[in-house]
């Protein structure tokens, strides 16, 4: 039933899309070059490498880490499938670091290896609307005994501009092997999860938030902030500060509520930069 309401969720964030948007630029033919001039081997999430401290909680070597992601994804084909999708192969790495501990050891390493069919959505005038993804993603810590924490999941994404600088972004997951190493997962990540962002200033300020909501009535879930200043000249090399707010950050404590506030560089992802 969870799955359902979300499924509709998305399916009304399409319709006001489809409505209210600007018309956007790109005809499908243009579409079609774009991804076939992409390069094979590119970013797919933000890579990033960040550090900072908890909030309302004691400052010290113990609670003070480092986080960082590094995340890719190769075009398998540049012949166009059936739908007009195209086929990725992605990985995301993220990982948790006791940077300032005495032994430094790493809290957590979390692989997320998975598959991507990219699906441009056009306007009946054929201008792109936005794209659609349809995944599969196995994401694991790689421990085993009582420290495995794994889950497998199929989703469905939406992306699109609102406006000239507002990005929405939307995804509703069905998952499936996770109840042996996590049962209680979905509790505090949910069965989806909505991203806005915004250009505050072109090629100088964004903003970006994701909410995540877990399946029951408490609140469960959690909110991720970030701001973005490029003061270089390549501008995808940005300072950035985020704040975490909630649950499962990482999979080995994902029913710990954290809040962190960190600040760091990170490389963002040109993955959608023709919307």
């Amino acid at each position: 039933m969870a799955f359902k309401k979300f499924t509709f969720f998305l399916l009304l964030i399409y319709l006001s899309a489809s409505h209210g948007l600007q018309s956007q630029t790109l005809t499908r033919e243009q579409v079609s070059d774009t991804i076939n001039d992409m390069p094979l081997f590119s970013m797919y999430e933000h890579n990033y490498f960040i550090s900072g401290v908890p909030l309302k909680r004691e400052i010290n070597q113990q609670t003070a880490d480092a986080k960082y992601q590094i995340s890719f994804k190769l075009l398998l084909s540049r012949n166009q499938l059936p739908l007009n999708s195209y086929l990725f192969l992605t990985y995301t790495q993220k990982a948790f670091w006791n940077l300032y501990a005495s032994s430094k050891p790493f809290e957590e390493i979390d692989f997320k290896p998975g598959l991507s069919m990219g699906i441009p959505i056009f306007h009946k005038q054929d201008r792109l609307l936005g794209m659609a993804f349809l995944k599969y993603e196995h994401e694991s810590n790689g421990r085993d005994s009582i420290f495995s924490r794994s889950w497998n999941k199929l989703s469905l994404a939406f992306h699109a501009d609102l406006a000239d600088r507002y990005n929405l972004s939307a995804e509703v997951w069905y998952p499936f092997l996770y109840k042996d190493d996590n049962p209680q997962l979905l509790e505090y990540r949910g069965i989806g999860e909505v991203m806005f962002s915004y250009v505050i200033k072109p090629d100088r300020w964004f903003f970006e938030t994701r909410l995540q909501k877990g399946l029951n009535w408490d609140w469960k879930g959690s909110i991720r902030t970030r701001i973005l200043y490029s003061p270089f000249d390549i501008k995808r090399i940005n300072l950035m500060l985020e704040w975490y707010y909630g649950y499962g950050e990482s999979l080995i404590t994902f029913e710990d509520q954290r809040n962190m506030l960190r600040l760091g560089f990170i490389f963002r992802s040109d993955d959608l930069n023709f919307l």
